[in-house]
Order: C-alpha cells, then sequence, then structure tokens
C-alpha cells in the first residue's frame, strides 16, 4: 500500500536532513535554520519539523524550547560513553557473527571490505556509508536484530561526532585493517577472536577521536 503523502514527505525529509548532519554540512555546535534549510530541501517547515524531532529522538539533533535545533558538538564524555555502548554491542555482535555466518554473509563482507579499500586508496575521505556498510554487513551475519538496531543508532552518533575531527590518514588505514582481520575471524568461524579484535579496532578508534578533540 502507498504509505501517505505526509508520511513520504516526512520520510524524505528525515534522510535528507540526516545526510546534512552526518556528513558535517550542517556544522557541529551549529542551530537548525529552519527556513532555509526548508526551501534548500523544497519542502514545507511542516516535514522537516517532524523529521527534526526523528533525529533528535535518535540523539543526531538536541532540541531547547524557544531555541529550536542544534547540532551537538562532541565532547570527550560524549565519545567515552558511546564507546563503552558501542564495545559491548559489538563484540557481543562479532561473536554472533563469528557463529552464524553463512558462505553468503562472508562474500559480502569481503565485498564491502574491498570497496572500502578502493575507495580509500582512489584518495576518496573514508567514506562513512561504507564504514556502515562493513558494520551492518557484520550485524546482518550476527543476526540479531535488537542488537543491530541499537548498534545503528550509536554509530551514527559516532559518525556525527567524526564529522568535525580532522582527517588522520594512518588511522583509516589501521581501521582498513582492522576491518582485514575481522573479515578473517568471522570466516574462520572464530568468535574469540572475532570479539577480541572488534575490542582493540574501537579502543583505537576511541583513542584516535579522543587525540583528535585534544
Amino acid at each position: 500500500m502507498t504509505p501517505p503523502l505526509h508520511l513520504s514527505l516526512a520520510g524524505q525529509a528525515v534522510e535528507a536532513l540526516r545526510e546534512l548532519v552526518l556528513t558535517g554540512e550542517i556544522p557541529a555546535g551549529s542551530r537548525v535554520n529552519e527556513v532555509e534549510l526548508a526551501a534548500r530541501l523544497g519542502i514545507s517547515r511542516g516535514p522537516l519539523r517532524e523529521a527534526i524531532r526523528h533525529l533528535a529522538s535518535e540523539g543526531l539533533l538536541v532540541l531547547t524550547p524557544h531555541r529550536g535545533a542544534r547540532v551537538p558538538a562532541a565532547t570527550a564524555a560524549d565519545v567515552r560513553a558511546l564507546f563503552e555502548l558501542r564495545t559491548a554491542l559489538e563484540c557481543a555482535a562479532a561473536e554472533l557473527a563469528a557463529s552464524r555466518r553463512t558462505d553468503a554473509d562472508v562474500v559480502r563482507l569481503h565485498a564491502v571490505n574491498d570497496e572500502s579499500r578502493r575507495s580509500y586508496q582512489s584518495g576518496e575521505r573514508f567514506p562513512y556509508r561504507l564504514d556502515l556498510a562493513f558494520h551492518q554487513a557484520l550485524l546482518d551475519a550476527a543476526r540479531s536484530p535488537h542488537i543491530a538496531e541499537q548498534v545503528r543508532l550509536v554509530q551514527q552518533r559516532v559518525v556525527l561526532l567524526r564529522s568535525g575531527l580532522v582527517d588522520d590518514p594512518p588511522h583509516q588505514r589501521a581501521s582498513l585493517d582492522d576491518h582485514d582481520a575481522l573479515v578473517a575471524a568471522v570466516a574462520a568461524g572464530d568468535p574469540s577472536r572475532a570479539s577480541d579484535v572488534m575490542r582493540k579496532h574501537l579502543a583505537r578508534v576511541c583513542a584516535q577521536m579522543l587525540t583528535s578533540l585534544g
């Protein structure tokens, strides 16, 4: 059944606004200008406000009464708290993926991982979509939808915090190497090694973000 028009518009507005926030086009710490943004997206302020409320529920925007919405700026406390949660969730997911993966899951993990490395080697900034796609492929192999949903919310908040940080090529290369090791552990059906690689990967990413924050 075709969804009602206003829901369709709201859904489009959510994804358009999410893209602007996660790519840093609306910088961290800045206020969302509803008038300018509605004109830019070619929508009325009704669907835009629905989108703002939706992203606020996911932690990607902060709503303040009588002051509107703003993109939250990263703090060291935010980074540490998010990575505590992300580590608990994704280490469990890595174990499950290594236990439950199929041959098709392994093929997909290799494909997404190879695409990430090709993009990086071509000079593209480490693309958040491919990073999320890799972790999503791992979550799909884990076959734990509740963990997957919580990881998705945490991951995009990490992407948001990273959007305002300076690129770090050595860190990007190390992340790709970590992904290689994760694929190998999952393909080998080794839950303990998959969890250990994930824990070390997330610890390094967290440390790099804290260093970038100064």
